[in-house]
């Protein structure tokens, strides 16, 4: 989306009204009513017709903008299709199940949710992806939280702050790149600078982990014992089901674009499931990647866990992708994003409100939008300058739009992160953002450092009026 394309001209304070109405508007359905994204976006979507049809839009120019804004998303949508694809393999193949396998007999109920955090972190720094490994082990571990009793809510509050972790460490994570490459910065000096926010937040975030854990597990042995027991009955735990996630690491490693690595699991997967004689023959094989795994062991727990995946999974959360990005795409035509970045840049006298015009513009990208990538473009793009003017170097700039753009879409109930993880966790993002700590202190320990100073040089330039 190019906010350069937009039909109108509006002041600054029409563009603030109209988004406060807009975010009230989807704040109360979702939150307050409980409605489902699509009708909340959908609200969203014909309050935005209204308007224009007001200013005098022409709906054929309208229609454009939604268009344009929906196909800023197909990127997205295709690795959601790939991932829906990779669960069900990796269901068939085993691979999730000897996690869950592996959590339940490794993981007692005594520091359960800090070591789901810490594990995750690892993983996603290793995938350099907060989606995969939500969508992978973070499966792996809320069917464990259902095994050992534990709070599936809770538990995909440290899944998330642990994969995002992940994710804004990683040099193989496609954020972390752009955020870098939009600011000028070097992508090691990059993260080497985000160590300032990121590790207090990670030390915070592990210490109410390990608070929030049980003593014990209220869950008792005979019922672990029966998961446990069941999943080996469905031949479905063995050494050789982690080769794709194995396979998965390298391909990420090594840079393959995310496709051919989805692809690359999803494959070797099938290939296990076969050789293990699951019953999967050519129809069969094609309905799993479309409908998704269906377990039968008449064990109500496992089959929870298990049925999982497919494409068809997805199209809950591509259809409120697509519908989001419309929307997107009506506030830029409308003129209403370009007027509110107009506001921020009038203020900017100081470094502190600088740094925190920065963050709240990418955390109201976020909101406003629901798109990662644009909150951390669009904010760049804005604030590049005045960090220059500022004698802030590239790698002060980057650090916010991650602590503020990166980590914080997961926190919206209709954002790409946040739908996709309802999805795939089957936990709503209401529910889990109260507990993914990591994702809470970011923005909040960056704002922290521009008005204290922490981690700035010493001799800095107040921007000009």
């Amino acid at each position: 989306m190019n906010q350069e394309n937009k039909v109108l001209k509006i002041h600054s304070i029409e563009a603030v009204v109209i988004t406060a109405l807009l975010m009230g508007l989807l704040g109360y359905l979702i939150i307050g009513v409980k409605a489902v994204p699509h009708i909340a976006v959908i609200s969203g979507i014909v309050f935005l017709l209204i308007y224009g049809a007001i200013k005098r839009v022409g709906f054929k120019e309208l229609e454009g903008a939604m268009a344009e804004g929906a196909k800023s998303g197909i990127g997205a949508v295709m690795i959601f299709f790939f991932i829906g694809m990779l669960i069900s393999s990796w269901m068939a193949s085993g691979t999730i199940p000897t996690f869950i396998y592996l959590s339940v007999e490794l993981v007692s109920g005594r520091f359960f949710y800090a070591i789901v955090f810490l594990v995750t972190a690892i993983i996603g720094v290793s995938l350099g992806s907060s989606l995969t490994t939500a969508a992978t082990l973070g499966v792996g571990f809320i069917g464990a939280s259902t095994a050992l009793d534990m709070s599936p809510v809770i538990t995909a509050g440290a899944i998330v702050s642990g994969a995002f972790f992940g994710d804004k460490m990683s040099p193989l994570s496609d954020t972390t790149n752009l955020a870098a490459t939009v600011a000028g910065a070097d992508l090691f000096d990059h993260i080497k600078n985000m160590a300032w926010t990121t590790i207090p937040a990670f030390i915070i975030s592990f210490i109410v982990f390990l608070v929030l854990s049980p003593e014990q597990t209220s869950t008792s042995i005979e019922q672990i014992e029966l998961v446990k027991e069941t999943l080996i009955q469905l031949n479905l735990v063995n050494g050789y089901a982690l080769l794709p996630f194995v396979i998965l690491a390298v391909l990420a490693f090594m840079k393959v674009p995310v496709t051919a690595a989805l692809l690359g699991g999803t494959l070797s997967a099938l290939i296990i499931s076969i050789w293990t004689g699951n019953g999967l023959e050519m129809k069969g094989m094609l309905e799993l990647l479309y409908s998704g795994y269906q377990s039968a062991s008449g064990v109500e727990d496992v089959d929870s866990m298990l049925t999982r995946g497919g494409i068809e999974s997805m199209m809950f959360s591509v259809s409120v992708i697509l519908l989001a990005l419309s929307m997107g795409g009506l506030l830029f035509r409308l003129g209403i994003i370009p007027a509110l970045l107009s506001i921020v840049q009038r203020f900017l006298n100081r470094v502190s409100i600088l740094i925190c015009s920065t963050a709240g513009m990418a955390v109201a990208v976020n909101f406003i939008i629901g798109e990662q990538y644009l909150s951390v473009l669009l904010t760049g793009n804005a604030f590049k300058d005045y960090y220059k003017k500022a004698g802030l170097e590239p790698k002060h700039l980057s650090r916010v739009l991650e602590d503020a753009g990166t980590v914080v879409n997961p926190l919206v109930p209709w954002s790409v992160c946040g739908v996709f993880i309802t999805s795939v966790l089957g936990v709503s993002v209401v529910e889990y953002a109260p507990f993914a700590m990591f994702c809470l202190l970011c923005p909040l320990i960056t704002v922290f450092y521009g008005f204290t100073g922490i981690s700035l040089p010493k001799t800095i330039k107040n921007t000009q009026k």
